[in-house]
C-alpha cells in the first residue's frame, strides 16, 4: 500500500478520481485542508461513484497535523513538482511510501519543495505542455510504484 497525499486539492472531480484510484489500488488518501470544496459534496461522491465509502481517507486541518499524525511520512515521502529534473521512474519507491502532490492550480508550496529537493520527482511532457491534470499525475506516478512493487500488494491481474 501507499498514501497518496493531496495538499490543498481544490476540484471535487479530480479527489473523486482519485479516491477511486486508491480504493482500486488499495493506497490510503490523505486530504490537507483547505479544500477548494465541500467534502460531503455530491459531485465529489459522484466523481468517485460507489468507492467513496470503501475508501480509507484521512482528513487533516493542515500539513502540521498531517506530520504529527504520520511520523514515517518525514523519512518515506516524494514530492511531485515540474520543478525538478528527477524523473518519477528514477525513483525507487517501497510499500508504505508517501507520495504527494499539491494543489491543481499551484503545485506543491516551494518551501516544502526546497525543504525535500532530493525527494521531488517529475513526469517528462513536452515542451508545449506546463502540467497535467492532477488525477492523471496521482495515477502515472502511483502505478509507476505499484509497478515497482507489485509482489507486495493483493491486487488481481485482471477480472474474469
Amino acid at each position: 500500500m501507499f498514501n497518496i497525499v493531496l495538499l490543498e486539492p481544490q476540484i471535487h472531480t479530480n479527489t473523486g478520481s482519485i479516491g477511486r484510484m486508491c480504493v482500486n489500488a488499495n493506497c490510503v488518501l490523505h486530504l490537507i485542508k483547505p479544500f477548494g470544496f465541500i467534502i460531503d459534496d455530491k459531485h465529489l461522491r459522484r466523481a468517485g461513484l460507489d468507492y467513496w465509502a470503501r475508501l480509507d481517507v484521512r482528513i487533516y486541518e493542515n500539513l502540521s497535523e498531517f506530520y504529527a499524525k504520520n511520523a514515517a511520512a518525514g523519512k518515506r515521502s516524494f514530492f511531485a513538482t515540474t520543478k525538478t529534473d528527477t524523473l518519477y521512474f528514477e525513483a525507487s519507491f517501497e510499500p508504505g511510501d508517501y507520495l504527494f502532490f499539491g494543489r491543481e492550480d499551484a503545485g506543491l508550496p516551494q518551501a516544502l519543495l526546497k525543504e525535500n529537493e532530493n525527494r521531488c520527482i517529475t513526469i517528462p511532457m513536452s515542451p508545449e505542455g506546463r502540467s497535467l491534470n492532477l488525477a492523471t499525475s496521482v495515477g502515472i506516478i502511483t502505478y509507476e510504484a505499484i509497478r515497482q512493487n507489485f509482489k507486495h500488494f493483493n491486487l488481481r491481474k485482471s477480472i474474469k
